[in-house]
């Protein structure tokens, strides 16, 4: 059957979530997208995302010697979900703590910082239980916590001659198979900050992807409307 201009967006928005995952390389992401688009059945759109799961699901490995899955806001949420807590807590008085990187979150993680500050950083991170609690306190010192742009973040804290709340976030959605995190607690005459954004990587696997997508189109746009798809009825994409 003929393809659809909504069917071929649908499989370049797998290719982009894939190449954001780490699951494509930035050359086989190229290729895979202008087939997409010069794609005239479905009979060849198919194969361009056949070995590639929906975004966001876990792949068991076919062995010990398999890759890690991705790291990064959206990759394998339902994989990261379960583990053993590696931290229950952090505590800084006239100094620092830090939790970034993998490590996994206990379902309740209490920080504390006095005259110091805090960094608890979610974004590679794999918790103990899909609710989760993360209590802080911070009295004259500052919490700083940063979540990826999908994960479901509540923020129920509570300043005096301080602030507790969200400051700046990147677009991007929450989805249903992440965690639920609730930041609660108290900032005296401190500060607690919700910040969510993806990793560098992450950011920087998303760019390339854009400029790879702009490039194709523009060599679609080039080819000219009768190319790649047998002639009339073609939008541009350009």
């Amino acid at each position: 059957m003929r393809a659809s201009d909504a069917e071929r967006e649908r499989i370049a928005e797998l290719l982009r979530e894939a190449v954001a995952e780490g699951r494509l390389e930035m050359d086989e992401f190229e290729q895979r997208l202008e087939t997409a688009y010069t794609a005239r059945t479905h009979g060849e759109l198919e194969p361009l995302v056949r070995d590639l799961p929906a975004p966001g699901t876990a792949v068991a490995p076919v062995g010990s010697s398999a890759p890690a899955p991705p790291r990064g806001s959206a990759a394998n949420w339902p994989a990261r979900i379960g583990s053993t807590a590696t931290s229950k807590g952090g505590f800084a008085l006239w100094g620092g703590f830090n939790r970034k990187g993998r490590w996994t979150v206990s379902r309740k993680f209490t920080a504390f910082a006095m005259w110091g500050g805090g960094e608890i950083d979610l974004r590679e991170a794999d918790f103990e239980d899909r609710e989760v609690v993360i209590r802080c306190i911070a009295i004259m010192g500052g919490i700083h916590v940063t979540a990826p742009p999908e994960l479901n973040v509540d923020v129920r804290g509570v300043g005096i001659m301080g602030g507790f709340g969200e400051g700046p976030n990147e677009d991007g959605e929450t989805v249903p198979e992440a965690p639920r995190v609730r930041i609660t607690g108290l900032a005296l005459m401190g500060g607690v900050g919700v910040e969510r954004k993806r990793t560098k990587a992450e950011r920087r696997r998303l760019k390339e992807a854009e400029e790879a997508e702009r490039a194709v189109r523009e060599r679609q746009r080039l080819d000219g409307p009768d190319q790649g798809r047998g002639g009339g009825g073609r939008k541009e994409l350009g």
